[in-house]
């Protein structure tokens, strides 16, 4: 895909080099600032958890040590 892009560039290679890098800014812009914004509230960026506290689920915390996992993240041993 690359070569396909180059082979159609107008040029030589210091003009090659000029419109390839003018194109990857003007994808890096519209991605920044047009299709991110855009897919941000798409996304489940919102749906961490930092306390070690679960929503909408059965898990229990031990709230006497707030860096113990959920009871269904706790490590389990291989019996056997």
């Amino acid at each position: 895909m690359y070569g396909w892009i180059w082979d159609r560039l107008p040029g030589n290679v210091a003009l090659k080099s000029l419109c390839a890098l003018v194109l990857v800014g003007a994808v890096g812009w519209l991605l920044w600032f047009k299709i991110f914004p855009w897919a941000e509230p798409l996304l489940p960026f919102g749906d961490v958890t930092v306390d070690g506290t679960t929503t909408g689920g059965s898990d229990t915390v031990d709230e006497s040590n707030p860096a113990s996992p959920p009871a269904s993240e706790a490590p389990t041993t291989a019996g056997g």
